[in-house]
């Protein structure tokens, strides 16, 4: 304590004081004079904190004097244990020859010993968790069987007379009760799980509280209903008006609760929300760990409001059965009307209950299409399709049951439109399963191929009308623009059937199979929708091909017509096929179409057992395109080098630069029409494609005729292949580029004697030829050319 300063002691701020710290100092320092260290306070205090100072220095002494002595005899103990060991393992090792022998008796007893204790520990935890199972689902059922003193079989007796505040108070904590001892089973059944594979005590504890919940949920159920019922729901729905167009509101009863009815309600819908949620977390287990079916969840209060509308809505639909219309009018005028009182009364109790990612908005509107859905379901759709199996019936069935699915992808974007502010990131496709009619034929295949069928008959009669007009094959005059060199580029940049310069009929066929596809767009299985789109869309697109097709072919392009009318029927094909293969190409990149592709991939990889899949959808399809493009292109192409051949004979044999000129009119002729006709991707591949024919072909004339050149006859044909390259100057900058074994022999037949000589007689490799820029002539091609020269 020597040097110590109290000008140096730094205190600590009163706010960091604990209570008790600030109470001890209140209650002895008063006042400003017990602070000073005179006053006698002051002395009391410092030979009370002096005294408790030395008697806490005397116990840390004893505290650190025990702990050594117990370390000491702890290391004497390890030491005598250590040293009997190793006198154990010396004797055995030094005694007889039983001693070995003894020594793995007596390691294999230890590990049997360890075996029975684990064993032991695992038979104790598993009798106690029994026990207390036994014990939690015996007071369970203790309350659901004998509360009231009523058996089983009388369950629903009470329900029969008017409720009473009292009743419903008792009748409400005892589901309670049992909910929570189930919550608490279901607790301990999961913390089992995680450590231990008990499958036999957790199947004979599920069996008794599934018996339990068989009993508890009706109960609810009936208690809800029966309140329900009290203050006047459902109401009465007034069909009346709807058909005779009406649309005044209706009165909703959830808004006109008040006081104790409201009371009442909110804490039987909290019942049923915390039953729904047990087995729900009960039914999430089983799919895990038992492998058992997950079962679709609605929320239970919404569906009791649903369920005894729906009884009075299909004793109009039955009237309507002649009238659909009426049908969904009813429903979507009654799911809008409602829709304040469920938004304002039961959203919140919903999240009062705690039920994460569930919207009573939803759960309505998926409610209510379910009873549209199940009356078709069960009323409807199976007698149309027992009378599409009757010839004489199929155009009227196809007529109704088309008829139908328009009212139905009508009715669902109604429905969806309600929900439009609604956050559905939170939930799966299959609970979207519940928010379209189209679900009808997501359970019945059969019905899905069926429409399918009809869907593509409806669009293949579209399409034949569409082509009976004249202008089905025209192209938009505005877009038959010449090309231009310096907007090459955007050129190639094809969007819009005008860009393509596709024909009217390729954007009739792109707008039926759009139909097509928004009509099945709320079809809220993906694989039944993608197989919709394969069995409709696809066949269709597969049918348009042989419709270009068989256009092509009535071109019908021989090498003797040159009026360009041929060529013209086969651009429209062409460009067709170019523009709905872009199309299609754009439809597989978006998400739906990606999504559909995933689930195919997926099922073909659970039947086949195959693990690459390629991820564009409509690849089939554009193969088919493409082709057509591609074989067309090159019949055109074909046309053009055989109809030069033929006006060039005069001139290979006699040289006679009219005929050349002749033959490249044509071909010049041609090529307008061509590049006026054609889109612009596939003219650049035309004219490079007819460039290298050419190319080739008058290499392999000069190369295979027995003409000699002169000086004269060079410079002709050097004149003719500058007429040839100014025949493609509108389609490049530099022609020439296009044409390298012409190029080639140019430069050979402007060479000298001199170098003419040094060249035969030099290497004859590459890299020699190029020095003379030689550079797509093979050597022995070289010099047969030299040889024709004549100095």
């Amino acid at each position: 304590m020597e040097g110590w300063d109290p000008q140096n002691l730094i205190l600590p701020e009163v706010r960091k004081l604990c209570r008790s710290q600030s109470e001890y100092l209140d209650q002895h320092f008063k006042t400003q004079k017990d602070v000073s260290s005179s006053s006698t306070s002051s002395s009391c205090l410092l030979s009370e904190w002096t005294k408790h100072c030395s008697d806490y220095d005397n116990r840390l002494l004893h505290l650190r004097t025990t702990l050594m002595d117990r370390t000491l005899s702890w290391i004497s103990s390890s030491f005598r244990a250590k040293a009997s060991l190793s006198n154990l393992d010396l004797t055995l090792s030094a005694s007889s020859q039983y001693g070995t022998a003894l020594k793995r008796l007596l390691g294999e007893e230890l590990r049997l010993l360890a075996l029975q204790l684990h064993r032991i520990h695992f038979i104790r935890q598993y009798v106690e968790t029994a026990l207390r199972l036994e014990a939690l689902v015996g007071d369970l059922e203790d309350v659901v069987f004998s509360s009231g003193n009523h058996r089983p079989g009388n369950m629903f007796a009470k329900f029969s007379t008017l409720l009473t505040s009292q009743d419903f108070g008792v009748k409400e904590e005892r589901l309670l009760k049992a909910i929570k001892a189930m919550n608490d089973v279901e607790e301990i059944i999961v913390n089992v799980e995680k450590s231990q594979q008990w499958h036999h005590l957790l199947k004979s504890v599920d069996h008794r509280v599934d018996k339990t919940l068989a009993i508890l949920r009706p109960e609810a159920l009936a208690e809800h209903r029966a309140l329900l019922a009290s203050f006047g729901w459902p109401p009465k729905l007034l069909a009346s008006k709807v058909e005779s167009g009406g649309l005044s509101k209706l009165l909703n009863p959830l808004l006109l609760m008040h006081g104790n009815e409201k009371k009442s309600y909110a804490q039987s819908f909290h019942v049923l929300c915390a039953l729904q949620q047990l087995h729900s977390r009960r039914e999430a287990r089983k799919f895990k760990t038992l492998g058992q079916k997950e079962c679709e969840i609605q929320l239970w209060a919404i569906d009791e409001l649903v369920t005894p509308l729906a009884v009075r809505m299909e004793y109009h639909f039955v009237k309507w059965a002649e009238q659909p219309e009426f049908m969904f009018a009813l429903v979507y005028r009654v799911t809008r009307d409602f829709m304040e009182g469920v938004s304002d009364i039961l959203q919140p109790l919903i999240d009062a209950a705690r039920l994460t990612s569930y919207s009573a908005n939803e759960a309505w509107v998926s409610a209510m299409v379910h009873i549209l859905s199940g009356f078709l379901t069960k009323n409807v759709f199976p007698a149309l399709a027992e009378r599409y199996k009757e010839k004489d019936m199929k155009l009227e069935v196809i007529s109704l049951w088309l008829h139908l699915v328009d009212l139905i992808v009508a009715f669902d974007k109604q429905m969806q439109s309600l929900l439009r502010y609604e956050t559905c990131l939170l939930f799966p496709d299959a609970q979207r399963r519940g928010i379209s009619v189209l679900i009808v034929f997501c359970d019945r295949p059969d019905w899905l191929k069926i429409w399918a069928k009809m869907e593509l008959k409806d669009g293949w009669k579209k399409l034949k009308a569409v082509l009976k007009d004249a202008k089905a094959w025209q192209i938009d005059d505005k877009h038959r623009v010449d090309f231009d060199v310096s907007t090459i580029c955007e050129t190639f940049l094809l969007s819009s059937r005008e860009a393509h310069k596709a024909p009217f009929v390729a954007e009739s066929a792109l707008k039926i199979a759009q139909e097509m596809i928004d009509r099945c767009q709320t079809l809220p299985d993906i694989l039944s929708r993608a197989k919709f789109v394969r069995s409709t869309v696809a066949r269709f697109f597969w049918y348009f091909s042989n419709v270009l097709l068989l256009h092509c072919r009535n071109a019908e392009l021989p090498p003797q017509e040159l009026d360009g009318s041929a060529f013209v029927r086969a651009c429209e094909s062409i460009n067709a096929a170019r523009y709905v293969e872009s199309k299609l190409q754009e439809w597989s990149d978006d998400a739906s179409f990606l999504e559909m592709k995933i689930a195919e991939n997926n099922s073909n990889m659970q039947e086949q057992h195959q693990g690459f899949y390629d991820d564009c959808f409509f690849e089939e399809e554009i193969k088919c395109l493409a082709e057509l493009e591609t074989n067309w292109l090159m019949e055109i192409v074909t046309v053009l080098l055989r109809q030069f051949e033929n006006l060039t004979l005069e001139y290979n044999h006699t040289e006679d630069s009219n005929a050349f000129i002749e033959a490249l009119q044509s071909l010049k002729n041609q090529l307008h029409v061509l590049k006026k006709n054609l889109n612009g991707k596939d003219f650049l591949d035309l004219w490079r494609s007819v460039a290298d024919g050419l190319d080739h072909f008058i290499c392999g004339s000069i190369l295979g005729g027995d003409v000699k050149f002169s000086k004269k006859q060079r410079n002709e044909f050097g004149t003719d292949m500058q007429a040839l390259f100014l025949v493609f100057q509108p389609f490049c900058a530099r022609p020439e580029a296009f044409f390298p074994c012409i190029r080639d022999i140019l430069k050979l037949l402007v060479m000298s004697g001199e170098e003419v000589k040094h060249l035969l007689v030099g290497k004859k490799s590459e890299k020699y030829m190029q020095s003379y820029g030689i550079s797509h002539l093979r050597f022995d091609q070289v010099e047969k050319t030299l040889r024709k020269l004549k100095f």
